[in-house]
């Protein structure tokens, strides 16, 4: 033993940091060769903040490590160490210069708690669940011992508090990863991607390390109640790119747009004269637009609907109603068909009275001076076209003779 180690031996006190070698482990503590005239023993509880049961969880023969002297008592050859009280203290200055430059580290999952993870860093920091992916997670059971890319989010060390996250290292790389792809995508471009997740108003698509959105309307050529009905988290899609923008970071995809169309597909299938049945889908003031197949609609006119007069189409169908219609004129490349639902019925036969219902009458314009008296200068003129029996004189002859006389 050296001059310098005899000193050391002989100043060795309460409160130290020492370094050595672990040169045994047992269940609950660790045996360190100091170089002092005895081994210092660690036990379980002062290896680590993160607690446990196994020493050997937390450290290996041979390995180097530096404590603090806990206690000493050379008549009974004990020397109490503590690794954990080094270890926090160096930890938490190295956590704020990596809190100020946000820089990434990789650590190790040491445990699963309620609400997240357990790293050791010195000292005990945790991830909570919100903040290791970018996407809920549900379970995690087999994250014990994975590594991690974090960034220190929050330090309190008076509350010996350190929040770490996953996710704001992800966001911060998908950023980045969004950019570029969005620099090299173009309207019109079809790309495979896979489905996300579903929202309420549609599934969001990765498409190389960028999400665009796929609205519910452009899901399907059929109209969808909700994106689950269609798809799946983790399907495999073509979209087609329908807007890119930059400067929101948003991408607009259609699913329904990089797959032929109901027109393309159906209304080949469908030929002028034709009896089809259809489905109404929606009724407006001046007719009802009816389903012939999925996805392609037609137009019923007013007109078309009934023999009958009708004010609103409302007064003989409803949505929802099975009905036959007639092709009567088709315009694929307006996606366009004109139908009839009369034309599948036949006329009802005109009634007796209907056969002898006197014509409206015509109405007159500026020269028609037709049967209409406004003035009576001739006694003898008749009152109309179809001639009276009598006359003005006749009628009131005798009494003008009075006057005459």
């Amino acid at each position: 033993m050296t001059e310098q180690q005899m000193t050391d031996m002989v100043s060795l006190k309460k409160g130290d940091t020492v370094k050595g070698t672990i040169v045994k482990i047992e269940d609950n503590q660790a045996y360190v060769d100091i170089s002092y005239k005895y081994d210092g023993v660690i036990p379980v509880k002062e290896l680590t903040s993160l607690g446990g049961d196994n020493a050997a969880d937390h450290v290996e023969i041979g390995q180097e490590v530096e404590c603090r002297v806990v206690s000493i008592n050379d008549n009974k050859e004990q020397l109490i160490l503590s690794k954990r009280a080094v270890d926090s203290e160096n930890a938490w200055e190295d956590l704020q210069a990596k809190l100020d430059s946000q820089e990434v580290l990789e650590v190790t999952v040491a445990d699963v708690v309620k609400g997240g993870l357990v790293v050791d860093l010195g000292t005990r920091a945790f991830v909570p669940a919100s903040m290791v992916e970018r996407r809920f997670v549900e379970d995690f059971s087999d994250y014990k011992g994975r590594t991690l890319r974090v960034v220190v989010k929050e330090l309190d060390r008076e509350n010996k508090k350190v929040i770490l996250s996953q996710k704001d290292v992800l966001d911060r790389e998908f950023e980045t990863n969004k950019k570029q792809a969005m620099e090299n995508l173009q309207v019109g471009q079809v790309l495979e991607g896979t489905i996300q997740r579903l929202t309420q108003f549609g599934a969001f698509v990765d498409i190389g390390g960028v999400d665009g959105l796929v609205h519910i309307s452009e899901l399907s050529w059929t109209h969808v109640e909700k994106a689950s009905d269609v798809v799946k988290e983790g399907d495999k899609v073509n979209v087609k790119v329908l807007k890119v923008d930059p400067s929101a970071g948003k991408i607009s995809l259609s699913i329904k747009a990089a797959q032929p169309g109901p027109w393309e597909t159906s209304a080949n299938d469908f030929n002028i004269g034709d009896i089809v049945t259809g489905t109404v889908k929606r009724l407006a003031g001046f007719g009802a637009f009816v389903e012939v197949a999925p996805g392609v609609e037609g137009l019923v006119h007013i007109s078309q609907i009934s023999h009958k007069h009708i004010g609103t189409p409302q007064e003989v169908l409803k949505e929802g109603q099975e009905v036959q219609v007639k092709i009567l004129d088709k315009n694929l490349d307006e996606k366009r068909i004109s139908l009839s639902i009369k034309e599948t019925e036949e006329a009802p036969a005109q009634s007796a009275s209907e056969d002898k219902a006197p014509r409206p009458a015509r109405s007159r314009d500026k020269f028609d001076r037709g049967p209409k008296v406004d003035k009576i200068d001739n006694p003898n003129v008749s009152l109309s076209n179809e001639g009276l029996s009598f006359t003005l004189a006749e009628r009131f002859g005798d009494k003008l003779d009075k006057f005459k006389k």
